[in-house]
């Protein structure tokens, strides 16, 4: 056991407070002198040994101090002992459930069992530790515990040679794992830099048996394999390898060895021969026999050939080399093409030199080399567009190649000498021809205005690039370059140069601004399809407006182009946004179901004209829908007018009534009832009025209700009595019955469950389709009523239960009428009568008779509804209406809207004739009928309308008649209203949406006169009643357009005055505020002159001429105060600057507003930083110079404070101090230390073994745990 004493600062003070005063003193001073020594506490005061031994007196006492006086030794009964199960030896090795599962268990059983303590970890190479702790019996039990239960497997080792192993292995490693799943085991196989060559096997008895046996068998089939390795001079490589590798490949098949001969590019000699020892060995004795034979017999030539023809005699992959040797034997060495040599040597029987000297003489001159010069600015053109233009002379002569350097200015030809010079020529007339008629030039542009240059989609440098026939290159992003080149046409390139120089002069004078627009309201901006901002883009063409990507969730819309059109667009676009906030308002109003068509008004007259005249969105339910709410959005005042205006309508309809009733708060979660269902079946039996509820909470007992007089007050006597009733007392019951039976049940227009109520007093909930439950009937009330309503109720539906079946008579001719879309008469019969089903009988089966079944009250009520229905069959008439087929389109209405309303409201059938085909040609004589004699001709009577006007109405008499009426005051009429043809334009509006609002909003045709006819009659085409409001419209809209004439007029006024340029920043102010306020309060445009205008000091005015002449009176005032003002230069010391600016010029800002005048400071690096320059009018730039030099005075004595208190401050950068230097500190310093009155070595303070930092590795020392294991 070691223990490390740590001494702090603490305990060092603690320690020398016990020193005698001038040891205290000795010890703060610092062991400076030799003398000093004495006064140091020795080492054993400061670091008190622990007692040895303790069993005599002696040694107590002699020991006795600090650390002992107290402390008696014990001998310890515990031992604890280390045990290790090493990763093959283990029973349970899954390493992830380390400290849990199996192993874990069998600890948990071994420490309940021995009363040992175990503690288990993991060695590095996966192997199991584990610490015993106990007694000396426990642990010895516990030890043999853990050999038994967690200690199983066997292992075995073999003995290969090293060079075996790798077969072992196998590629990647695929043999070594086959081996282990063969035989079950593992196999650990030495590392490639250890020295060792056994094989170690763990695993079952079997297992490394097998394993054993396979391991012997590889290496003993290594045994028979034999490598050989020879050596053959390089210039002979090409023999061995015959012609395109065929020799060797032959040498291969013949012998069964593998020969590898290294390729030409590698310099290596060694030809490596792998097989059996016999195949080797015969392979071996063939390429010698081969290398000494050429050896012997071949002879040399070298010859020059040029460097730049080497290529050529070697060939596309060295193919030519290989021609050379199979056709003569002779190998060609090519020196490498990195060397300069030109010298090239035939190797080979002598009589073959030749022949091979004259091939390779062939191949060198067959192809030549030259030039043809041409500026490197033309190359692309004499290319062509994806090389058209070379592809037509590469066709002719496929083997020219053409070489084409960037930045040369000449075109390298290469290829068959016979065709280069026709390829030359006509490169050669190519760049003639560009030189003459083409020209380039080069121009500097910002890199930042690259990308405006361009325009969307490259619009703009297309445009640019079509229109002056030039070629722009604009340099990529990346490359930072401001050089632009323009290549073509030599006028076009002067014409696209004066274009994007002045594109470019514009951008510079452009500014972006960044507008916060919430993002829900960019779609809303944006418009269907683009429609709003394309208006917003049309108004202000010169400005570019980019919305963030939705997908950025970003606020910014960034908007660029002139300044002025910029500030416009921005105003623009935030009244917008103000508009939208202002209209995003919303209301909810409920209005009875039966008057949502009443507020649509027919066509949707009376919505339209609700939504234009208050500007509001108003959203109704679905017809199919069960909400009553209708939907008001827009300004909350207009929300409020919509709101009132659909509520007249309501109450002017059914005479709506609103009354209150005080009903304590704490009965209304009872009376709304679960989800609403008490509450909405009182409003449902009270002919569907409103009911509202004060909010949960409130306090407030006021409950309102809303609906026709008779209903609100029927609501309200049954709220009151359910009111006492819940006060005295209420009961619930529950009783079930089939969906079908439901509508049965409550009766038409509820008549059957109202006598239940009205005879026993208590209320009946059934089910909405939102409910889950839709058997389940709630009865409430008082406990007899409940109880009497129930046994009606359980009476009613146990009849329902009675199934009969009953058979009436319907007249054949009638069938079809209840069959007749897919049986819809049937379904609302079945549904309105408990579920009868009716079945007619077949088809053509002649029948009368229908079958109904179902329970009997349902039974007989269907069969009393089907009789009416086939009295009004056989009551109906038809009825023709003639009305001209050019008309029946306009009758029907938008997908036949206004004929289903008359179908409804008149209960007939209506049937449009066909369409009569105008492309039909004439007959000559009419078409025989049935029933004509041979020969005769029938007469047709002219005044008969045409068989395509006739409508055919289908119904009782009465109703046949009014539906006619009805179908006749839908046919339109036209008539004519004289408009100036100047305003036609401003009526159709932009794109036809003027006239086409009009149309919608009357529901008439507004037809407009072509503009070469020159007329001023404008035709209404509609129904009688719509023509008069129409053309009344239409007057109205002339006079305001007529008006807004004359004031277009008026506003155009304009106004000139001269000011000063230097005055302009400041009557614009800042960010535009003054003349903003200007244009805002004088409702006049004020344009400022641009940069290159020729009378800089000219401003513009435009508007009304009053308003024009105040703005001008209001600039020229600001032009006077500024005349007045002076400048002064004050010297303020610039250590208080800082100070007097504040944080982000908020200081500088308050003394600018408080004093009327314009501060300047110094920038850095000014001649004289401490000069600050005042401007304003001359009282109050004293003021400003005198509250300046107060401030400097105030904020000086600051410095000077703060200068003085940093000189008695310690430097941060560790520099010299003022105090003279202490020397380096020795620390700690005791007496008589181990290190200094023996031969025993002081520690080194540097050394990590003896002072180990945290963290830091520390060298191997041997430890309980046994040495460790890799």
């Amino acid at each position: 056991m070691s223990s490390v004493a740590v001494l702090t600062q603490e305990s060092f003070n603690e320690h020398r407070s016990g020193l005698l005063p001038e040891q205290a003193v000795a010890a703060a001073a610092g062991p400076s002198s030799a003398g000093d020594e004495e006064v140091l506490p020795t080492y054993k005061d400061a670091f008190p040994p622990l007692p040895e031994k303790a069993t005599s007196l002696e040694g107590t006492q002699e020991s006795a101090n600090a650390w002992t006086s107290k402390i008696r030794p014990l001998k310890s009964s515990i031992i604890t002992q280390v045990f290790h199960v090493p990763l093959e030896e283990r029973k349970y090795k899954d390493i992830n459930q380390f400290g849990e599962g199996d192993q874990a268990k069998i600890c948990v059983d071994i420490m309940h069992k021995t009363g040992a303590h175990l503690e288990l970890s993991m060695a590095k190479d996966q192997g199991l530790s584990i610490m015993v702790s106990g007694k000396l019996d426990a642990v010895m039990k516990a030890r043999k515990e853990i050999v038994s239960r967690l200690q199983t497997q066997a292992s075995a080792t073999v003995a290969i040679p090293k060079e075996h192993h790798r077969f072992v292995i196998g590629k990647n490693g695929e043999k070594l794992q086959e081996l282990e799943l063969k035989t079950a085991t593992k196999i650990q196989i030495p590392r490639p830099d250890d020295s060792s060559n056994h094989i170690k096997i763990s695993g079952t008895k079997e297992g490394l048996e097998k394993a054993k046996h396979e391991i012997l068998l590889i290496s003993a089939e290594q045994d028979k394999r034999a490598v050989e390795r020879v050596n053959i001079d390089k210039v002979y490589h090409p023999f061995i390898t015959g012609a395109f590798n065929k020799t060797v490949a032959d040498l291969m098949q013949e012998t069964g060895a593998r020969i590898n001969v290294p390729p030409p590019s590698v310099n290596k000699t060694e030809i490596v021969i792998t097989g059996e020892k016999e195949q080797v060995a015969l392979a071996v004795n063939m390429i010698k026999k081969i290398y000494e034979e050429k050896k012997k017999n071949a002879t040399t030539i070298a010859v020059e050939v040029k460097k730049s023809q080497h290529k050529y005699v070697i060939g596309p992959k060295g193919n030519t080399l290989q021609e050379i040797l199979e056709k003569t034997g002779v190998s060609v060495e090519i020196p490498p093409p990195d060397s300069s040599s030109e010298t090239v040597i035939l190797r080979g029987e002598p009589d073959r030199l030749g022949q091979a000297l004259t091939e390779v003489y062939a191949k060198a001159n067959s192809y030549t080399v030259s030039s043809v010069s041409a500026p490197s600015w033309l190359h692309r053109f004499i290319i062509g567009k994806k090389g058209q233009n070379l592809a037509k002379i590469t066709q002719q002569m496929p083997k020219v190649h053409i070489e084409f350097t960037e930045g040369e200015d000449k075109i390298t030809l290469e290829g068959p000498t016979k065709d280069m010079q026709l390829v030359q020529s006509q490169i050669e007339a190519i760049v003639t021809d560009l030189v003459s008629r083409m020209d380039y030039t080069e121009i500097i542009v910002d890199p930042k205005f690259h990308r405006h240059l361009i325009g969307k989609g490259g619009a703009n440098i297309n445009r640019i690039k079509d229109q002056h026939k030039v070629s722009v290159r604009i340099p990529p992003d990346n490359e930072k370059s401001n050089l632009i080149r323009i290549e073509g046409d030599p006028q076009g390139v002067q014409e696209a140069k004066k274009e994007l120089l002045e594109l470019a002069s514009r951008m510079e004078n452009e500014r972006t601004k960044d507008l916060i627009i919430e993002q829900r309201f960019h779609r809303a901006i944006i418009g269907q399809k683009g429609e709003k901002i394309k208006e917003v883009r049309d108004k202000f063409p010169e400005v570019i407006i980019n919305f963030p990507d939705p997908a950025q969730k970003s606020d910014i819309v960034q908007l660029r182009g002139p300044r002025t059109e910029v500030e416009k667009c921005s105003k623009f676009m935030q009244k917008m946004v103000a508009e939208m906030v202002e209209n995003s308002y919303s209301v909810s109003v409920p209005i009875f179901k039966q008057f949502h068509k009443n507020i649509i008004g027919k066509g949707g007259a009376n919505i339209k004209k609700i939504r234009e005249e208050t500007n509001t969105k108003i959203d109704l339910p679905a017809e199919n829908s069960n909400s009553e709410m209708i939907i008001i959005t827009g300004k909350k005042a207009n929300c409020e007018a919509a709101r009132n205006r659909i509520l007249a309508i309501q109450k002017e309809l059914a005479n709506i009534t609103e009354m209150e009733v005080s009903i304590p708060s704490k009965l209304h979660n009872s009376l709304i009832g679960s989800k609403g269902r008490f509450v909405r079946s009182i409003m449902e039996e009270c002919g569907g009025v409103h009911i509202h509820f004060p909010t949960e909470g409130s306090g407030i007992d006021t409950v309102t209700i809303r609906g026709p007089a008779e209903d609100v007050e029927k609501a309200r006597r049954q709220l009151l009595s359910l009111a006492e009733e819940k006060q005295t007392k209420s009961h619930t019951a529950e009783l079930r019955a089939k969906p079908e039976y439901h509508k049965f049940l409550i009766g038409k227009g509820g008549g059957n469950i109202r006598k239940v109520r009205d005879s026993t007093g208590a209320r009946i909930i059934f089910p909405t389709s939102e409910d889950k439950d839709q058997e389940l009937i709630t009865v409430v009330g008082t406990e007899e009523a409940v109880r009497e309503a129930q046994k009606e109720l359980e009476e009613l539906i146990k009849s329902l239960d009675n199934i009969v079946e009953d058979v009436m008579t319907v007249d054949p001719k009638h069938h079809r009428y209840f069959v007749a879309r897919r049986g819809q008469v049937l379904r609302d019969i079945a549904d309105e009568y408990g579920g009868v089903m009716v079945s007619f009988p077949r088809t053509g089966s002649q029948s009368d008779k229908v079958t109904l079944k179902g329970a009997k009250d349902c039974v007989e009520a269907a069969k009393k509804r089907m009789q009416e229905i086939i009295e009004d069959l056989d009551a109906q008439v038809t009825m023709e209406c003639v009305i001209p087929q050019k008309f029946h389109r306009s009758i029907m209405g938008p997908k036949g809207s206004r004929i289903q309303q008359i179908t409804r409201d008149h209960n007939v059938q209506i049937k449009f004739p066909d369409r009569e085909d105008p492309q039909a040609p004439v007959a000559e004589a009419p078409v025989q009928e049935n029933g004509e004699a041979d020969g005769e001709v029938k007469e047709t009577d002219p005044t008969a309308p045409k068989k395509c006007d006739v409508i055919v109405l289908s119904g009782r008499k009465e109703r046949c008649e009014a539906a006619v009426e009805a179908l006749k005051a839908l046919v339109p009429v036209t008539i004519e209203v004289e408009v100036p043809f100047e305003l036609h334009r401003y009526i159709i509006g932009q794109k036809g949406s003027g006239i086409r609002k009009m149309m919608d909003e009357y529901e008439v045709n507004i037809q407009v006169p072509a503009p070469e006819l020159q007329s001023d009659i404008i035709s209404i085409t509609g129904l009688a009643n719509h023509l008069d409001r129409a053309k009344e419209g239409l007057l109205e809209r002339v006079k305001e357009l007529q008006a807004e004439q004359e004031d277009r007029a008026l506003r155009s006024f304009k106004l000139t005055i001269t000011v000063d340029p230097k005055y302009h920043p400041k009557i614009i102010g800042r960010k535009g505020a003054i003349i903003t306020q200007i244009r805002t309060e004088h409702d006049v445009n004020i344009q400022f002159p641009e940069k290159n205008d020729e009378n800089q000091d000219q401003i513009t005015i435009t508007g009304y001429e009053q308003n024009t002449t105040a703005a001008r009176d209001a600039i020229q005032a600001i032009v006077d105060e500024l005349e007045e003002m002076i400048s002064e230069d004050i010297t303020l010391d610039s250590r208080v600057h800082a100070r007097i600016i504040g944080a982000r010029g908020k200081g500088i800002r308050k003394i600018m507003e408080e004093f009327k005048v314009d501060l300047r400071f110094p920038q850095s690096g000014a001649a004289d930083p401490n000069l600050v320059t005042v401007t304003g009018r001359p009282e109050l730039v004293d003021e400003a110079i005198d509250h300046l030099l107060n401030l400097e005075e105030e904020y000086m004595a600051d410095v000077v404070e703060n200068e003085s208190k940093q000189a008695y401050m310690k430097p941060r950068g560790g520099g010299a101090s003022v105090e003279e230097p202490r020397g380096p500190s020795k620390g700690f310093v005791v007496r008589e230390a181990p290190w200094t009155t023996s031969n025993e070595k002081a520690p080194d303070m540097s050394s990590s073994e003896d002072f180990p930092s945290f963290g830091a590795p520390v060298a191997a020392k041997a430890s309980p745990w046994g040495p460790k294991r890799f």
